[in-house]
């Protein structure tokens, strides 16, 4: 079973002077759902924070308040254009026994021996990739092993991905997911400077520029 970490929230009047609230070190927030109606809460900006951080926006939270609980996923996240700063939050309520497709992101380990031993460059073809699975099974990431990178012909597929149990993909099977690129040659101007050619050329100039001041 994959933890879930809690935040603690409390319900928000909608009269409430948002920018206040942020003052206050709380984050306006909501939540809503297939069953569930929309709500207005409030969490403390700090802890918002950290779980976003450790689980990302595809991890399942437990809201906890006044209402009871709710597991809920990090819908959606409003950032100051300029500082970065959290501004809002949504969460989407979800139904524990229904599955659900989200984009988890792709942590790549290991050691490539195309890399390691022939000076290959690793290509990271995704970022993240779209999975299927109850709530309770949703992984915080997919870990690929670089190491069946072997030579420049190899890649990595969806496909030959290690899933967790009870994940599905949600993408094709055949979806690159990592390959190799051969290191590029530098460029080398091997061609010789004719050094006698430039003087014979230099010298010609300068005889008709000669010419040139005797007839003036």
């Amino acid at each position: 079973m994959v933890f879930m970490p809690t935040l603690e929230v409390k319900t928000r009047n909608k009269n409430e002077n948002l920018n206040q609230i942020r003052k206050t070190g709380f984050i306006p927030a909501v939540f809503y759902g297939r069953k569930q109606e929309s709500t207005d809460i409030l969490v403390k900006t700090t802890e918002f924070n950290k779980v976003l951080a450790q689980a990302g926006e595809s991890t399942v939270v437990t809201l906890k308040g006044d209402f009871g609980t709710h597991d809920a996923m990090i819908h959606e996240v409003d950032r100051d254009p300029i500082t970065g700063v959290t501004r809002h939050a949504d969460f989407y309520v979800i139904e524990k026994d229904k599955k659900i497709k989200v984009h988890v992101p792709v942590e790549f380990e290991g050691v490539s021996p195309a890399v390691k031993e022939l000076g290959g460059i690793l290509v990271k073809v995704v970022h993240e990739i779209e999975i299927e699975a109850l709530p309770g099974n949703l992984p915080h990431a997919i870990h690929v092993d670089i190491s069946a990178l072997v030579d420049f012909d190899s890649n990595i597929s969806a496909g030959d991905l290690k899933l967790p149990s009870g994940v599905t993909l949600a993408i094709k099977p055949e979806e690159i997911i990592a390959s190799i690129a051969k290191p590029k040659e530098e460029e080398e101007n091997t061609a010789p400077i004719d050094i006698s050619s430039i003087e014979v050329e230099k010298k010609g100039k300068d005889a008709k520029e000669g010419a040139d001041e005797a007839v003036a």
